[in-house]
């Protein structure tokens, strides 16, 4: 069984409501989970408004209010995800005196490799598969990643 073929079995069991797959062909044993979606929610409490008098204790009150808290920086909706297809270690470069594959700001076209993860002793060849340009590299080199984790924000040409 080939990379692709096992790219293939992870989008179908993606789109399915299979929880484990094993598939077994002569010393080859692939075993693929669907990872649980936990939906976490948080709630947050706004303090009540303080009463502070002016400072000759008139009449007129100063209602003042929490500080608003900043915007949380979200991700632009033209901005195209590339993630991890499986997991393993995260390698931007193919030796370590080897320049990156992708930078910041570098243009992308499909087929082209953008990292490798290194998965039981194998180095597989991420490729993209939009053309575009990179706006952010999301995981540093060596680093673990999980399946489905984002890699890449791609700006899609």
């Amino acid at each position: 069984m080939d990379f692709k073929q096992i790219q293939e079995l992870i989008k179908i069991i993606n789109k399915s409501n299979i929880g484990e797959l094993t598939i077994e062909e002569n010393e080859f044993k692939i075993t693929i989970k669907q990872k649980e979606e936990r939906v976490q929610t948080f709630v947050t409490a706004q303090p009540a408004p303080v009463y502070s008098p002016g400072p000759t204790q008139s009449s007129q009150a100063t209602l003042s209010s929490p500080a608003e808290p900043a915007p949380v920086a979200a991700k632009p909706d033209n901005l195209v995800t590339i993630k991890s297809p499986m997991i393993g270690t995260f390698y931007r470069r193919s030796s370590p005196d080897k320049a990156a594959f992708v930078e910041p700001g570098d243009e992308i076209t499909p087929g082209k490799v953008v990292c490798i993860i290194e998965a039981m002793k194998l180095f597989n060849e991420i490729e993209s598969e939009i053309s575009g340009r990179v706006v952010k590299i999301l995981v540093d080199d060596a680093s673990p990643v999980e399946f489905d984790q984002p890699l890449f924000l791609v700006e899609p040409a």
